[in-house]
């Protein structure tokens, strides 16, 4: 079909996160909040590190969905700032539940993992970020979360 939407890596990203505020169980599910640490971004056009603040606010529903609500920042290697934000959706299987409790990373794929991230930025050089339209796909293991980013063409 002419004109069909493709993807485009944009970058790669990891954030580091503490141990979770368990707020617990409230009327929407059980709610945590997992504060970043740290990251790191990498990729041919934006490259940099994740600051250590923002945080991951995480629904558990009891139908086995994570809905995500994260915003965070980064700053790449030649000094801009670029906040990012984004919701998503993470099916809390068996394999993401042991790779969060220590059992290693999670495989990219292996469950339905994604979230669509909204890029923001005042520096002049990273200006053609604002208008993106970018879908990521993402796994987790003990502390934390990666991503592919990709940006819809």
């Amino acid at each position: 079909m002419k004109n069909e939407p493709r993807l485009e890596l944009l970058c790669e990203y990891y954030a580091t996160l503490k141990d979770p505020v368990v707020v617990g169980n409230g009327p929407y599910g059980m709610r945590q909040i997992y504060d970043i640490t740290g990251g790191e971004v990498t990729g041919p056009r934006l490259r940099g590190r994740i600051l250590p603040s923002g945080a991951d606010w995480i629904l558990l529903g009891a139908d086995g969905v994570g809905r995500l609500d994260v915003r965070g920042t980064i700053e790449t290697d030649d000094g801009a700032h670029i906040y990012i934000s984004y919701t998503g959706v993470l099916h809390m299987t068996e394999n993401v539940l042991q790779a969060l409790a220590g059992g290693g990373l999670s495989e990219f794929g292996e469950t339905y993992f994604y979230v669509n991230p909204r890029l923001e930025t005042g520096d002049p050089r990273y200006a053609w970020l604002n208008g993106l339209f970018i879908v990521n796909q993402g796994r987790v293991g003990p502390s934390r979360v990666e991503y592919r980013c990709y940006q819809v063409k």
